[in-house]
């Protein structure tokens, strides 16, 4: 297509959209704002395909519902897993899925990642992003040993693994203690911060003091909580009902 012809299709998309669109953003285009071909795309939105628990993709949901994003979800019956073909036409043979136009990602921290590329929430410069992998890093460690908990050890291990608890928090109050932002790295919120928050809510359930001799780890996941966004996501039917893993136990 010719820009010429480009930008009258453009032109059609705008008047369309304004003759239909409630709010103002369309309304405000005017011939002026039009005086250059532009290419207009409409986004669709991401696609989390995933157990019907929180899981992996708390975090997730969160980066996404705080930049407000839509997020398409497909939900997978464990009978349905089990069936084999839907695992076997994943690339590592497991959930989450996760589609953003042509692209397909498997694993749960290359999407925080990718989201967090695109989303303004990977730091400022390289520093800033090699310390926000350096934190999530820490995160996955900590998530490993919670994963362990619940499928292998809960009924035995659940008592030792809340007493060691705090070991694997002080580090995180450190750093968060010597943050001016109240973030784990730089003076934004990162995937990062997004991931360690939903871990750290589920500790909280797990156990329910985890916190209190974190006073400034019970601060930051206050904070976050309070973002508008992510406050209604938390208070959201669809979001409460899930449960944490999919075994049940938390």
């Amino acid at each position: 297509m010719t820009h010429q012809k480009h930008f009258k299709a453009y032109k059609r998309i705008v008047a369309r959209t304004s003759a239909h669109c409630t709010s103002g953003a369309a309304r405000a285009l005017s011939e002026t704002q039009l005086s250059r071909p532009t290419l207009f795309y409409t986004m669709a939105p991401y696609t989390l395909t995933y157990f019907p628990v929180k899981g992996r993709c708390g975090a997730l949901k969160m980066m996404l519902a705080d930049n407000d994003q839509q997020l398409k979800e497909n939900m997978v019956s464990i009978e349905e897993w089990m069936k084999g073909d839907m695992k076997g036409s994943c690339l590592f043979g497991q959930l989450p899925k996760f589609e953003d136009g042509d692209l397909v990602l498997y694993q749960s921290n290359a999407m925080l990642r990718h989201l967090g590329r695109k989303h303004g929430a990977y730091g400022k410069n390289d520093c800033e992003a090699s310390l926000i992998d350096m934190m999530n890093d820490a995160v996955e460690d900590l998530r490993l040993k919670y994963i362990k908990l619940i499928y292998q050890e809960y009924e035995t291990g659940k008592e030792a693994y809340c007493k060691d608890l705090p070991n694997h928090l002080k580090p995180f109050e450190s750093v968060l203690s010597k943050s001016k932002s109240g973030f784990l790295v730089g003076d934004q919120i990162s995937f990062a911060d997004y991931n360690l928050f939903d871990l750290l809510l589920n500790h909280k359930v797990l156990c329910s003091a985890s916190l209190d001799s974190f006073p400034t780890l019970k601060s930051y996941v206050d904070k976050i909580a309070a973002r508008p966004k992510i406050k209604a996501l938390l208070e959201c039917e669809n979001f409460k009902k899930l449960p944490i893993n999919g075994n049940g136990k938390q």
